[in-house]
Formats: C-alpha cells, sequence, structure tokens
C-alpha cells in the first residue's frame, strides 16, 4: 500500500485541541497500535511458491543508472497457475504513452539485414499473425531507441542468443530457427516488418521493452508495469524514468552485423564467422569458406548428383555450412551434402568407411517428396544450442 502524504497530515495534527497529558496517552496508543500492526517476519518461501507470495514489487531504478535487461528465469508453475497470476497483476495505464514513428536509415544490405532480423522475431515470436507481429516489432524498436539495449535490430533481435539460457528472444536460442514456416508466411512477415522500419507502429503495446506469455510466469513480471495486451502476450516497461517517452530517444545505427543464424532464412546475412563471435559474419570469410570448400572446382561436376561431398573450412561457422548447402543444393527437390573439416577422411563416395563416416562433420538432405529438410552437425566439433541438430553417434 502507498503511504499518504505526510503534508496531508499536519491540518488534522493542528486542528486538536487536547491537554498536554491526553496528547501523550493518544500518542503512545498511536505508536501502540502501529507496532502491533508490523507483521512477524515471515520464513524464506521456497522457489515454487514465491509468485504466489508476492505481488508486483514497481521500484523504479534509480535514473542516473541504466538498468540491465532481467533474464528469462521462469517460475516452475503451472500454465493455470501461471494465468491466474498473470492476470491478477494489475494493468498500469496512467502515463501510457505511444511510440512514435521510426523510419530506419540503414541503405541496401544494411536495410535488409535489419528487415530479415525484424521479420524473424515477428514471425517466431508470435507465429503467422499480423497483429502479434507488429506488437513484438514495436518491442523490437522501442528496445533499439532505449539505452539499455543494443542499437541496431539485428543487436536487439539476437542479444544474448550466443548463450543457451542468455537469450532476450527465446527463438534465437532454444532452436526454434530450425523450424521452417511457408515461403508465403515468410513473405507476409517480412512485408509486416518493412512497415515497422518505414514509419508504422503499433500504439496498443505503448512504449513496452519486454513480453511474455500468459502461461508463463517470468520473475521479472513482478517488478515492472503491465501496460497492454495483445491476446495471449502481456507487455510491460520499467517503473520511472525508464519507461517514459524521454528514455527512448537515442539513435539507432543504420549499420547492421552479419548474423550467423539469419544465413539459411536470409541471403542478406550470409557468410562465414568472426573467430571470436560466431553470432556475427563477414563477406571476407564467406570468400575463404568457399574456397576451401572447392565449390567453384566442383559445383559443375556436382552438379547432376544427388549427394555432394564436400571439404569443409574448419575456420568457419557452423551456421555457414548450412548456407552452402542451400546454394549448392538450389532447387532440387532431393540433395544431400555431407561435409569434413579433416580433409584426409574426406570419403571419395557414400561408400564410407565407419572412420570416415565419424569424421563426419555436416550434413544436409532435402526431400521435397517427403516434405523433409533437416540439418545435422557433429556436435564434438561444434556445440549447438538443440540438440535435434546433433548427429547421432
Amino acid at each position: 500500500m502507498t503511504p499518504s502524504n505526510p503534508d496531508d497530515a499536519k491540518p488534522l495534527m493542528a486542528g486538536h485541541d487536547v491537554s498536554g497529558w491526553l496528547f501523550w496517552l493518544a500518542a503512545a496508543a498511536a505508536i501502540g497500535g502501529v507496532l502491533n500492526s508490523v507483521p512477524a517476519p515471515q520464513q524464506r518461501l521456497p522457489q515454487s511458491s514465491r509468485h504466489q507470495s508476492l505481488g508486483p514489487i514497481h521500484i523504479a531504478p534509480p535514473r542516473n543508472i541504466i538498468p540491465a535487461p532481467p533474464a528469462m528465469e521462469l517460475a516452475p508453475v503451472t500454465q493455470d497457475d501461471a494465468r491466474s497470476q498473470n492476470a491478477a497483476i494489475p494493468l498500469v495505464t496512467a502515463g501510457f504513452s505511444t511510440a512514435k514513428a521510426f523510419v530506419h536509415s540503414g541503405k541496401g544490405e544494411d536495410l535488409a539485414r535489419a528487415n530479415d532480423c525484424m521479420a524473424a522475431a515477428m514471425l517466431y515470436e508470435a507465429g503467422d499473425d499480423p497483429r502479434g507481429q507488429y506488437a513484438v516489432g514495436q518491442v523490437v524498436i522501442n528496445r533499439a531507441r532505449h539505452a539499455a539495449f543494443p542499437k541496431s535490430i539485428c543487436g536487439v533481435v539476437f542479444q544474448g542468443a550466443e548463450r543457451a539460457t542468455g537469450c532476450q528472444f527465446t527463438f534465437t536460442c532454444d532452436g526454434a530457427l530450425s523450424r521452417r514456416y511457408s515461403a508465403a508466411a515468410w513473405t507476409r512477415a517480412q512485408s509486416h516488418a518493412r512497415q515497422m522500419l518505414t514509419g508504422s507502429i503499433a500504439p496498443e503495446v505503448g512504449l513496452a521493452t519486454h513480453y511474455h506469455t500468459n502461461w508463463v510466469r517470468p520473475y521479472w513480471s513482478d517488478t515492472l508495469s503491465k501496460i497492454a495486451i495483445v491476446d495471449t502476450h502481456l507487455f510491460f516497461r520499467w517503473p520511472g524514468f525508464w519507461g517514459t517517452s524521454p528514455a527512448f530517444r537515442h539513435d539507432v545505427s543504420g549499420v547492421e552485423p552479419h548474423i550467423a543464424k539469419m544465413v539459411a532464412l536470409s541471403p542478406a546475412h550470409a557468410g562465414t564467422a568472426l573467430a571470436s563471435n560466431p553470432s556475427i559474419i563477414t563477406d571476407e570469410d564467406a570468400l575463404s569458406a568457399a574456397k576451401e570448400a572447392k565449390i567453384i572446382a566442383d559445383r559443375k561436376d556436382q552438379g547432376k548428383r544427388d549427394t555432394i561431398l564436400v571439404e569443409l573450412d574448419a575456420r568457419a561457422a557452423p551456421e555457414t555450412y548450412l548456407t552452402m548447402a542451400l546454394r549448392l543444393c538450389a532447387e532440387r527437390p532431393y540433395c544431400k551434402l555431407l561435409g569434413w573439416t579433416n580433409p584426409m577422411l574426406k570419403p571419395k563416395s557414400e561408400a564410407m568407411s565407419d572412420l570416415e563416416r565419424a569424421a563426419m562433420s555436416f550434413s544436409y538432405l532435402r526431400d521435397d517428396s517427403a516434405s523433409f529438410e533437416k540439418a545435422l552437425w557433429n556436435c564434438s566439433e561444434y556445440r549447438r544450442d538443440d540438440i535435434r541438430q546433433c548427429m547421432k553417434r
């Protein structure tokens, strides 16, 4: 409960005309009442009970300290309990502000990368639903304008994606990108992203910088202000200054990083990774990978084969192997690509030894007749966020 204003009490106290002993008697009684009203210290509750016992704790972060984005740590509650607890969080409507229109300043490939990162966030977070996609897109833009987040669209979307539990958007680190939506759904998401990057806004979510579905219960939802509900998604902002318009006045870069996890969806992100950061790639490394894999020399000869055997660049990001497979398989309805980083163990045909098979670094198989497509990595060489992308051993 919010305490009353101390100034409001002064006229009441000044208006009492009582003798000295009566005043002290009343004061003692009041103090006793206050002390008796203080609850006894509670025992520490188990983690699973926290959200059943604690209500929203809207403590505004200090204005002079940029708040850190909270990690997506979920309370261990059932979906039904999460829904009821989320519904009990009051909707804060006071001071609600809509975001200003945003136009991305990038050109050419930078704008294309921003558009595809935005489209991926929209599609994989909200599904093929326009209203939900626009809401997600607004949160991405709000974050890019806010001091607490990266200053590019792709930087915001893939923040923390190199860590299995540190990503800000769960689709970037839970293996969701290995699933494919239809080409039509991807095209629609790209169109919606383009609208958001050229001035459209989603006014209903205001200046929200966080959201989650109503069937989960992140611990941070008790510390932020719930300001909007869109279908099954709840939207939040920081209380205090960091949730107001002045906190969203930072410039967004027109330069967008290459994201290795996007290469299967977006030609604008194609390339191989810098060794220091496997989520960012450069065109120079892409040329090196193509040369090391002998793509140019072998492409004409391998163009008629159903199975393609290649030597891979061990220095390249593992995501770029999928880019290579998609490029070499092109429009073939059936295509298999097998790759090795160890040239000494690369076989000359599919009739390989057990040792050669065990040394395989990457495989890709597409069979349109069976609606099947899958890429696998040798996880003894490359860590994958989703174990379903690992070859069986």
